[in-house]
C-alpha cells in the first residue's frame, strides 16, 4: 500500500472537518494581513504553515520509502497541526462575529 504525501494529507484534511473550515481559515489569512484585522496566535498560525511546506516538499526527515515508519512522520505532523490551526479558525469565527455586529450598526430605531 504506497501512497503518496499528497494523498495522506488529502485523507488526513477530510477528517475533523478541515475542509469545511477552509474558507474561515482564508478569510483569517486575509485578516491577518490586513490592517487592524485578526491577530493569531503565532505558534497556531506558523506551525501548521511549516508543516505544510514540509508535506509539499521532497525532503524528508524519514524517506517514504520505508514501509510504515516513512509515511508515519508526515501522519504525525498532520495530527499534530491541524487541531492547531482549526482551533484558531474557531477562535477566527467569533473574533469575526464580534467585529461584524459591532462595527456595521450604525443607527437603529425600534418599531414596535
Amino acid at each position: 500500500m504506497k501512497l503518496s504525501k499528497i494523498a495522506l494529507a488529502k485523507e488526513a484534511f477530510k477528517h475533523k472537518g478541515f475542509l469545511k473550515k477552509i474558507p474561515v481559515i482564508v478569510r483569517m489569512v486575509k485578516s491577518i494581513m490586513s490592517k487592524g484585522g485578526y491577530k493569531p496566535e503565532f505558534k497556531n498560525v506558523v506551525l501548521p504553515a511549516l508543516v505544510l511546506v514540509y508535506l509539499v516538499s521532497p525532503l524528508d526527515f524519514i524517506p517514504d520509502w520505508i514501509p510504515v515508519i516513512g509515511v508515519f512522520d508526515d501522519l504525525a505532523l498532520i495530527a499534530f497541526a491541524m487541531p492547531m490551526l482549526i482551533s484558531e479558525a474557531e477562535k477566527f469565527i467569533a473574533w469575526e462575529i464580534t467585529n461584524k455586529s459591532t462595527s456595521h450598526i450604525f443607527e437603529a430605531e425600534i418599531i414596535s
